[in-house]
């Protein structure tokens, strides 16, 4: 099989899909690699990296894609990819439809077989997307402390505090992946730190391994509570493969004082803000409500390096499933793979993103 690796064009985006040391066992089992030129430069990979390892270097996008039975990718096609993607080949990336219906109907009508790296459930976990929230998760509270500070239109609270100074408080909405990882930053920092939970198992884990922070059963009511005294508020809330729940409004905004920071990790899955939009690495933040929002829907392309090496560690053996035996027999040796197919033969079959348009559901 020929597995293509394109350069990512997405705002900002220096992750790439495919280690050089990933492309040579891939080429010593017997597949053709080929990669855009300067596809690993931001993570750290020159082309002479995948040259070395038997890839082939070539210097546009159209060459990848007329070429390759596999495209893997890190984000979504952007608007000059899905012309090039046609019937047959199979696209494997991070896809996120529900929070695009253009995308999605876009993708139907290229007749590729999409494949999404956040719906792939193994034992009732996102192995693919793990380390992505993991470090979502630790850089939201970076970040949020960042843009508290008031030359960035902040409060001007430093979230450690000082001694006979008391720290800033963190409110983490969802103690998954992602909101563990940005309680541990917070708590590390010496924050006060309150996580939000539906689930009372989940919140017992919670309060065992993060023994400084507070768990607190997540509701409207205690939200609107809490939010007059917030500095940081972190929204890490996923359902898996549908779009993230609308959990704080306006209201619950202007409770907060001007200059509270709100980073939503939730984004890329349309946010869980009805105030939140999608913004870019180059112009990450805006005010709503006096609140200073960070909602950049690729977060971890921040530090390219760490997430490539992260992401790669968990897609390549999926990579070699699909190279070495191709989708079905590669959906029968990984059922799990069949819950990463998000549209098949122009359909959608991930029921949540049919959901979230309105759209049918196909079969795998």
């Amino acid at each position: 099989m020929i597995i293509g690796v394109p350069k990512e064009i997405k705002d900002h985006e220096y992750r790439v899909a495919l280690l050089p040391s990933a492309a040579y066992l891939l080429i010593q089992r017997g597949h053709r690699v080929c990669v855009e030129a300067g596809a690993g430069m931001g993570a750290g990979y020159p082309d002479a990296d995948y040259r070395q390892a038997g890839a082939t270097v070539v210097g546009s996008p159209q060459e990848v894609f007329h070429d390759a039975d596999l495209i893997v990718k890190v984000k979504e096609p952007q608007a000059s990819e899905i012309p090039l993607l046609r019937k047959s080949q199979i696209l494997f990336t991070y896809l996120h439809l529900a929070a695009s219906k253009p995308l999605t109907e876009a993708l139907m009508k290229s007749g590729a077989t999409a494949i999404a790296y956040e719906t792939i459930e193994v034992n009732r976990r996102l192995p693919l997307l793990e380390p992505m929230s993991e470090i979502a998760g630790r850089m939201s509270v970076l970040v949020g402390g960042y843009y508290l500070a008031k030359h960035n239109r902040g409060s001007g609270v430093l979230l450690g505090g000082v001694p006979g100074v008391m720290p800033g408080k963190v409110i983490v909405l969802g103690g998954g992946v992602s909101g563990i990882n940005a309680a541990r930053m917070a708590t590390g920092l010496g924050a006060d730190v309150t996580i939000l939970e539906v689930d009372v198992e989940r919140m017992r884990f919670l309060d065992i391994t993060l023994h400084t922070a507070h768990t607190l059963y997540s509701s409207e009511a205690h939200l609107l509570e809490l939010m007059p005294s917030v500095d940081l508020l972190i929204g890490a809330v996923l359902v898996p493969g549908a779009k993230a729940p609308k959990l704080v409004s306006r209201e619950m905004l202007r409770r907060m004082r001007p200059g509270s920071v709100f980073v939503d990790i939730a984004i890329d899955q349309g946010g869980c803000a009805v105030t939140s939009r999608p913004t870019t690495h180059h112009d990450p933040t805006y005010i709503e409500e006096g609140v200073v929002h960070y909602c950049v829907a690729n977060m971890p392309g921040a530090y390219a390096r760490t997430a490539t090496q992260a992401l790669t560690n968990v897609t390549s053996r999926f990579v070699e499933l699909l190279a070495d035996h191709g989708l079905a027999e590669a959906c029968e040796r990984q059922p799990a793979i069949r819950s990463g197919i998000n549209i098949l033969n122009g359909q959608v079959t991930h029921r949540a993103v049919a959901e979230a348009h309105g759209l049918p559901c196909g079969q795998t």
